[in-house]
């Protein structure tokens, strides 16, 4: 039988393993970055941008782009999955477009409505987890009929996205909230089986269209297992802020997070004043410092 004094000594071995056990073996809080926020560095060097993302703290991040050319940066998905993977970066996330407007009179392939079986299928070979409607299209929008429809298309792709293990999501902005018969557009898209469709919650978007996201997190529990992280500024112009330097009140709404069901949540700054590399630097450490 351990007695007393083994007992008391054992405790102190472990407790000093722990205190001087190396950082990278305690848990790494999961912090994203929308790679739209650094779209033109993307663009002319994926490798480099995400090298530089990765330096500067982030260790997740959620694709831009597919829909067009169905590659992600140009590449496929097990070179890009190869690429991140070298950065210490996971890819929960990517954002599609439905597909029911044109691109320059095209068709967009690699969309809800178009060539869906293939962006499901490349998006489980690198290893998504969600697939994000990112944006409707002026044309796409119209009637809160035409938004049933829409609802309908995302449940129908829905279904294909969780027979590959990957849940279907859409990303707000603020003309959701244009009312209709005093309904909101939003609102329509939330009747579509919660299952098959949840939400990716843009704050910005939602403070600019005058919403209670706190509300919507009552009335629709676990269904935001995405967020954006994008603050506004206090101007008169309401513009894009690095996280924590806006008027978005991201300590409380982090109390809700269970009640929301997030999993990931990225950072996500449209226009920067400077170096966008500036701002994703400011709003991780104030992540950091204030929310994980």
């Amino acid at each position: 039988m351990t007695d007393r004094r083994s007992f008391l000594k054992n405790t102190s071995f472990l407790s000093a393993a722990l205190a001087f056990a190396p950082r990278h073996a305690m848990k790494t809080p999961t912090i994203g970055l929308q790679l739209y926020t650094v779209r033109d560095a993307m663009s002319k060097d994926p490798v480099g941008t995400l090298q530089r993302v990765a330096k500067i703290g982030y260790n997740s991040v959620e694709g831009a782009t597919y829909t067009g050319d169905e590659k992600f940066y140009g590449m496929g998905p097990k070179e890009f999955r190869k690429l991140l993977r070298d950065n210490g970066l996971i890819i929960p996330s990517s954002h599609y477009r439905l597909g029911e407007a044109q691109d320059n009179g095209k068709v967009m392939q690699g969309t809800i409505l178009h060539d869906w079986d293939r962006a499901v299928d490349d998006a489980a070979e690198l290893g998504l987890k969600y697939m994000v409607c990112a944006w409707l299209a002026e044309s796409e929008r119209g009637s809160l009929d035409h938004y049933r429809k829409v609802a309908e298309d995302l449940e129908k792709a829905g279904e294909r996205c969780k027979k590959a293990g990957i849940q279907l999501c859409y990303h707000n902005h603020n003309f959701e909230f244009i009312k209709e018969d005093n309904i909101y557009p939003y609102d329509v898209l939330l009747k579509a089986d919660r299952n098959l469709v949840k939400f990716e919650v843009d704050f910005y978007w939602m403070k600019k269209a005058g919403q209670d996201v706190i509300r919507l997190f009552h009335e629709h529990p676990g269904r935001f297992p995405m967020w954006h992280l994008k603050d506004m500024n206090n101007e008169k112009d309401q513009n894009f802020a690095e996280v924590g330097s806006g008027i978005i009140d991201f300590k409380e709404i982090f109390k809700y997070k269970s009640l929301a069901g997030m999993k990931y949540f990225f950072v996500e700054q449209d226009i920067c004043p400077g170096s966008p590399f500036d701002s994703i630097t400011k709003s991780i450490q104030y992540i950091r410092k204030n929310l994980v």
